[in-house]
């Protein structure tokens, strides 16, 4: 489909290079960060001292964009997937620089787009027992993102810092400062926060900053500590790496889960009722959960009725409230017409998940799953609601 507008894309990304953490730790802390040791292929990342076995991260070379549909494309013809070559090139300057993203992005034909982390989305769970070291990496990453890639540069590139509820005081401070430095979108992880909802009240001087700044709260998928809650009580190994998850690992404690629970908590504890004007979004979580929540949710208020309300009672219907303040990114793969159709239009975004190989290696083909929309739906989704979003 060729369109006669630029897009919007609610989900890019950056590679992170070495000193993304260490570039701006103190150094009193510096024995705290996430850092890179070893050479070559001994190069490993560790988190202060401790090994970090999430994800496995190559600093020189990556693979392609949109490597993963090809490979499935490859699969579903008979191919067997070891006969593959060139799946990975070295990491290119617009993966790791914001001047020549805005090149690629123009021959993209993105106007604009909110960038997200890699491997910083991954870290936090980690570091949740250990306060200090969790603000002092968030904070010193943070100033390094505002070097590198800035918080609205040209009012194209909207990257989003990094926040984390574990001390609200912490939380508060940090997120007045990317404020004042322009951010319009900030990075929060999916899942409880310090044992404790994310609306819980607690956390109300946070939400009172986003709601009265209209600020967007992008809830990307990550390391969400799932595993660790429960894969052993099915008796699973509580922290596998990223792929090697196991499908049961796959299905119930990564992705559609954290993202599911988190959206629950705050419409059932009433974040949404005390904040009229916060609004999130759903990040590379795909949108299969959407219509079993919707119904959940409804169904589930009656259920509740008698029981406690820890944010306050929660007034309308929760399946419109859910659509009144949730924006959702599908998967490019899924059937985004049928999303629309249940859930509406009007917070649906597009977003390429680019360069990660699993995302679209040319995001304008995001808009062949959008066939059978009309025109105005289409430009909503590829462009303008995002674009609200950001204020452009």
């Amino acid at each position: 489909m060729t369109l006669p507008y630029a897009f919007v894309d609610a989900d890019n990304h950056y590679y992170e290079p070495r000193d993304a953490f260490t570039r701006h730790m103190p150094a009193a802390l510096r024995h705290l960060a996430v850092n890179v040791r070893g050479e070559g292929e001994r190069e490993r990342i560790f988190i202060g001292d401790e090994p970090f076995t999430f994800l496995r991260h190559n600093y020189d070379h990556v693979v392609r964009p949109g490597a993963l549909r090809e490979m499935l494309r490859t699969m579903k013809k008979g191919a067997v997937v070891g006969e593959q070559t060139g799946v990975d090139e070295p990491t290119q300057p617009e993966y790791l620089h914001r001047d020549p993203r805005l090149v690629k992005m123009d021959e993209q034909g993105i106007e604009a787009c909110m960038l997200f982390a890699t491997l910083a989305v991954c870290v936090e769970h980690a570091m949740r027992d250990n306060p200090l070291q969790l603000y002092a990496n968030f904070e010193a990453f943070n100033r390094w993102l505002d070097d590198d890639w800035g918080y609205a540069h040209h009012n194209r590139i909207f990257a989003a810092p990094l926040l984390s509820l574990v001390d609200v005081d912490r939380a508060c401070k940090e997120l007045d400062r990317v404020l004042a430095l322009g951010a319009r979108v900030v990075s929060l992880r999916p899942g409880p926060a310090a044992g404790r909802s994310p609306a819980d009240p607690h956390y109300d001087a946070f939400w009172a900053r986003i709601n009265e700044a209209g600020v967007l709260v992008g809830l990307h998928i990550g390391e969400s500590g799932y595993n660790q809650l429960y894969s052993t009580a099915w008796g699973e190994e509580a922290n596998p790496s990223s792929h090697r998850q196991s499908a049961f690992q796959w299905t119930c404690f990564y992705g559609d889960r954290p993202i599911m629970e988190t959206v629950a908590s705050m419409v059932l504890h009433n974040l949404f009722g005390r904040f009229p004007n916060v609004r999130v979004a759903s990040v590379e979580n795909g949108s299969l959960w959407v219509s079993y929540l919707l119904s959940a949710l409804d169904k589930m208020k009656g259920m509740g009725r008698n029981g406690p309300w820890p944010g306050g009672y929660v007034a309308g219907r929760p399946s419109d409230i859910v659509r009144q303040h949730v924006y959702v990114s599908p998967y490019h793969e899924e059937d985004i017409p049928a999303l629309v159709r249940s859930y509406g239009v009007e917070r649906v975004v597009f977003g390429s998940d680019y360069p990660h190989p699993e995302g679209l290696a040319v995001p304008a083909q995001f808009a062949e799953g959008l066939r059978g929309l009309t025109d105005g739906d289409v430009r909503r989704i590829m462009r303008d609601n995002t674009a609200a979003l950001l204020g452009l």
